[in-house]
């Protein structure tokens, strides 16, 4: 399968970034002048979203995924988009020079936590086809995973309704059902092998998925991790400019180690 992209930015780095269920390859235009300078930008709108197919499968989408990048790419993927990001890392770690990781996960380890997860995500995706998108973005709005988003300035908000509302109600019902974490196979067996420089980036405020950070660090060889303070789910959209600051710390290091948490 053949990805849509948008691209963005002048700079040496080669970078592919993996929005997150619900996002959209314009996800991360608002880092283009934080981040421009430094990379060039090929930003994918994932299976389900927008015009783009609904996958076969986790595999078949990894495998587009995949499709993008060579030996040079730095991938970032935040949500969705990083567990997926970390499942191609695994697979294909000859075509990545780094990996960053908003807000991700290495997957459910129980298979019967995954049993429970994929009827959830089914159940989800039955809401979406029966009430429709823009029901499922007021439902998704309120989640309290999103806290953080609901404290942006309201053209920012408006923005971000406008990308989830863009997609069709099948779409995201099969996005859900084939990269959902349900979909998802166990990823942590595979993080000690995986030598990649990694950056992990999550909000405090966040408290399961900096706890999974916690977890997934313990694991990769060469990684660090950031969290800060007072931000949610959604780093990139709620302290771009600290994003964007650890974006540049980590592709200018040499060697990796874990900086303490801070505020943005």
């Amino acid at each position: 399968m053949k990805l849509e992209t948008l691209t963005w930015g002048t700079g040496e780095t080669r970078a592919v970034f993996l929005h997150g269920f619900a996002g959209s390859a314009k996800s991360f235009s608002h880092l283009e002048p934080l981040l421009g300078d430094v990379l060039t930008a090929t930003c994918v709108e994932l299976p389900g979203h927008a015009g783009t197919p609904v996958a076969q499968s986790w595999d078949d989408a990894v495998e587009s995924i995949a499709a993008l990048l060579d030996d040079r790419t730095t991938l970032f993927g935040y949500s969705q988009g990083a567990r997926l990001a970390l499942a191609a890392a695994q697979r294909f770690p000859h075509k990545l020079e780094r990996l960053v990781l908003e807000s991700g996960a290495a997957g459910l380890r129980r298979r019967h936590d995954r049993l429970l997860r994929r009827r959830s995500d089914a159940a989800l995706a039955e809401l979406i086809v029966t009430r429709g998108v823009e029901a499922f973005v007021a439902h998704w709005e309120g989640l309290p995973l999103f806290s953080g988003l609901r404290a942006l300035p309201e053209v920012e908000q408006r923005a971000l309704r406008e990308r989830r509302a863009s997609h069709t109600a099948e779409g995201l019902a099969g996005a859900l059902q084939t990269m959902g974490q349900g979909a998802q196979p166990d990823l942590w067996p595979g993080l000690q092998g995986l030598r990649v420089p990694t950056l992990l980036i999550t909000g405090a405020a966040d408290e399961k998925y900096t706890r999974l950070a916690r977890q997934m660090i313990a694991d990769l060889p060469l990684a660090w991790r950031v969290s800060f303070r007072g931000i949610g789910h959604a780093p990139h959209l709620e302290c771009p400019e600290a994003y964007a600051a650890e974006v540049r710390s980590f592709l200018a290091a040499r060697w990796l180690a874990e900086p303490q948490e801070h505020a943005p």
